[in-house]
């Protein structure tokens, strides 16, 4: 199995967040950007022209909201930006930061701006701030007190308050092509930041293949890189890679998912949408992406479940049966063996007739229900459990429609405020052909006997 080696001390150059005496620094961090030429990746932000880029080089920042998957470069633009600035730069990690420090920042920003001087304040994973810590900084954003830049790779319409979103702008961040993450791999083979005064190179396929199992994330590809350099055979003077080395590493990647964040919400959105239109090989695909990044069986299954009536319903009630039933195999059995039946479900809901008409139904009667919540069940409906009750007319006029021959009778279940109407609306497809046929006839039946029902 590899290990981890230290690293051949050298001194910094990379300007990180923000300035560092140590010796030793992880490749990424020897290789983070310190200029625009430098930078890959994220055209639409830093090409020139582009309106960020702009705003940084005639150092007119407002504050901004850096949203993105890891390793796409947030940190790196901060970085940049605190090179180029004329302002006061000050970084601090959510992580690690609270109240009490915000509060000296407060002071000492307050001081600049009385003073003329800008603070531009970049905060590492602002998600993790709470609402109380949010709260305080609105007013030292919403004064100018501070230029607030915040990096987050939650979707910040969930996780900021909508106050402190509102007065910034939302920068989005894209996971890098694998071109681009090759690019920065080349450039740290041959850079003297990175590996450029060693024999060190790796031929184009295990490259390839770095660059592929990256998922967009230049860090993971330089840590993945450095893994190879550091546990790599010494012979000669030469740097030497066993295929053997190299697939132990790359079989230690990480699949590019949370099952906290977005990530894992979009995938469960995947998986749903291409049942919805039909597609059984997409849903699989994405079926895989969540069982293989570690999500919960039972949470995939419930959500089938409720595909099952959602998208499905009555137009093949069996869907709901398979559902169910990899349901429990889920509970019984658990991964990897349940990852079979639910395919089984995925598959045969994919391929299943569609109808939301129960879903729709469902929606009408609920905005109808918040219109009239406190409306008395009809006495003719109600249960008459005891001689009180009787004695209040609980359940007279009750009609058992089994003691009827067609089963129906001019009973009225509807509270005399509600207007009636027909929830249920099956659009005659498939099985839904016999539930239409079936309300037809029965509202056939109670327009010829029921003489108090309404149309």
């Amino acid at each position: 199995m590899f290990h981890v080696k230290h690293a051949k001390g050298k001194m910094n150059e990379s300007g990180n967040l923000f300035t560092t005496n140590e010796l030793e620094e992880p490749l990424a961090a020897r290789m983070r950007p310190r200029n625009f030429d430098e930078f890959v990746g994220q055209g639409n932000i830093v090409a020139k022209g582009a309106f960020v880029r702009n705003l940084i080089e005639k150092d007119e920042l407002s504050s901004l909201i850096f949203f993105g998957p890891a390793g796409t470069g947030k940190t790196t633009l901060a970085s940049i930006i605190a090179r180029m600035t004329q302002a006061k730069f000050i970084s601090i990690s959510a992580v690690s930061s609270g109240l009490k420090e915000l509060k000296t920042i407060e002071k000492e920003s307050q001081k600049r701006h009385q003073q003329g001087q800008k603070t531009i304040l970049f905060i590492d994973e602002i998600h993790r701030f709470n609402k109380t810590q949010q709260d305080a900084l609105l007013p030292i954003v919403e004064d100018g007190t501070v230029i607030l830049i915040g990096a987050t790779t939650e979707n910040p319409s969930f996780e900021l308050n909508s106050a402190l979103l509102s007065r910034s702008r939302v920068v989005v961040f894209q996971l890098l092509s694998q071109q681009e993450i090759l690019k920065i791999l080349k450039r740290a083979l041959i850079s003297s930041r990175g590996y450029g005064d060693e024999d060190f190179t790796l031929p184009a396929k295990q490259l390839n293949i770095l660059a592929d199992a990256a998922n967009g994330d230049a860090r993971t590809a330089l840590n993945l890189l450095e893994m190879v350099y550091l546990n790599a055979e010494r012979k000669n003077g030469k740097i030497l890679v066993s295929d053997q080395l190299f697939s132990q590493i790359i079989a230690g990647r990480q699949l590019r998912y949370d099952k906290n964040g977005e990530e894992f919400y979009n995938l469960i959105s995947a998986l749903h949408k291409s049942m919805r239109n039909s597609d059984d090989d997409a849903a699989v695909y994405w079926l895989a992406r969540l069982l293989e990044g570690g999500a919960d069986p039972l949470y995939v299954a419930r959500r089938v479940v409720r595909f099952a009536s959602e998208d499905i319903g009555l137009a093949d009630s069996n869907a709901l049966n398979v559902a169910i039933n990899a349901f429990q195999a889920c509970k019984y059995i658990g991964m990897p063996e349940c990852s079979v039946h639910l395919t089984h479900a995925v598959i045969y809901c994919a391929l299943s007739p569609k109808s939301n008409a129960l879903y729709k139904a469902y929606l009408a009667a609920k905005k109808d229900v918040h219109e009239h919540f406190n409306d008395p069940v009809p006495l003719q409906i109600r249960n008459a459990s005891t001689k009180l009750m009787k004695e209040m007319n609980y359940g007279k006029g009750y009609k058992y429609a089994h003691d009827y021959a067609a089963k129906i009778t001019d009973l009225d279940p509807w509270p005399p405020s509600v207007p009636k109407k027909e929830y249920y609306q099956p659009d005659g497809l498939n099985q839904e052909k016999i539930f239409k046929e079936r309300k037809a006839r029965i509202k056939a039946w109670h327009q010829k006997h029921d003489h108090h029902s309404k149309a």
